[in-house]
């Protein structure tokens, strides 16, 4: 008789408090038969801590490649397995990619168990009005490769999220400070969920002072969130718009004019609408005798 196989769980466990486990964690944590765990050890206190007896192997970023085959063949003969890590979820600038790759292309149903994810708090606590950001996770651990990545999102408009390490924090913030004008604004989310928990933010300029101005500041696990950059109109995408618009408006009410205008240029309504708006006033005080 053919065994059914088993399922890969991907299960989320606290970044600091431990009150931040979910229920449904707690259930596959004590139902599965395996528990993949970057650190054993770790893993193994946390869940003592919870009450949880579990079979525990070892899947960290040194070993991953070796373990996948040996897990799933286990789900393939029926066992059921969860993926955890040191904290937050899994294959989130951690270990995991290739196991839920690997149980996906074996046809293995893979179950995401959500939970606590270091970027997620720290960008819901951050207060960036901003509709769009890129995560980007952990920068190259050398300067010069660090600068060189950094280069590259320069000139994107979305808010930037990385990870860093304390033992980094500060040339990190260096290289940043460096590579992006210095008005835009970068916060801290240090230790997050934790006693020391600190976020705090300020412009990047600033940045290198604040951390060297107490020790304290730089200890602990980073989330870093950086401003986007602002998007900058030529002065010949302007006259493109300006144009658009007073072919436009000649035949229809602004509001649709700035619409349409909109839908052609890719530029925000309300920019159309406003440009609109001040263009019919200029038109207007001219004809005003």
């Amino acid at each position: 008789m053919h065994t059914p196989p088993g399922s890969l769980y991907v299960v989320a466990t606290p970044i600091g408090n431990l009150g931040d486990i979910t229920q449904r964690a707690l259930e596959v944590l004590k139902s599965v038969d395996l528990v993949a765990a970057e650190d054993t050890r770790h893993s193994g206190q946390l869940l003592s801590r919870l009450g949880i007896s579990a079979k525990f192997v070892a899947l960290h970023e040194h070993n991953e490649q070796q373990a996948t085959p040996r897990l799933i063949a286990d789900m393939q003969a029926g066992k059921n397995v969860a993926i955890i890590t040191d904290a937050g979820t899994p294959a989130i600038s951690d270990p995991g990619t290739l196991l839920v790759a690997a149980a996906h292309a074996a046809d293995i149903r893979v179950v995401p168990v959500p939970g606590a994810s270091a970027v997620v708090c720290a960008l819901s606590a951050a207060g960036i009005v901003a509709p769009h950001w890129l995560f980007y996770g952990f920068l190259p651990a050398k300067s010069s490769h660090r600068r060189v990545a950094l280069q590259t999102l320069v000139t994107l408009p979305y808010a930037l999220i990385f990870y860093e390490a304390p033992h980094r924090i500060t040339e990190c913030i260096a290289d940043l400070a460096t590579i992006f004008e210095a008005e835009r604004r970068v916060t801290f989310a240090r230790e997050l969920t934790k006693l020391f928990e600190t976020i705090h933010s300020l412009p990047l300029g600033e940045a290198s002072a604040w951390l060297a101005a107490d020790p304290n500041r730089q200890k602990g696990e980073f989330v870093l969130i950086v401003e986007g950059a602002k998007p900058v109109e030529s002065d010949e995408d302007q006259r493109q718009l300006r144009d658009t618009l007073a072919i436009l408006l000649e035949e229809l009410p602004l509001k649709q004019a700035a619409h349409i205008a909109a839908k052609l240029t890719g530029v925000k309504k309300n920019t159309c609408y406003q440009l609109a708006l001040d263009m019919r006033d200029d038109t207007e005080a001219k004809d005003t005798p």
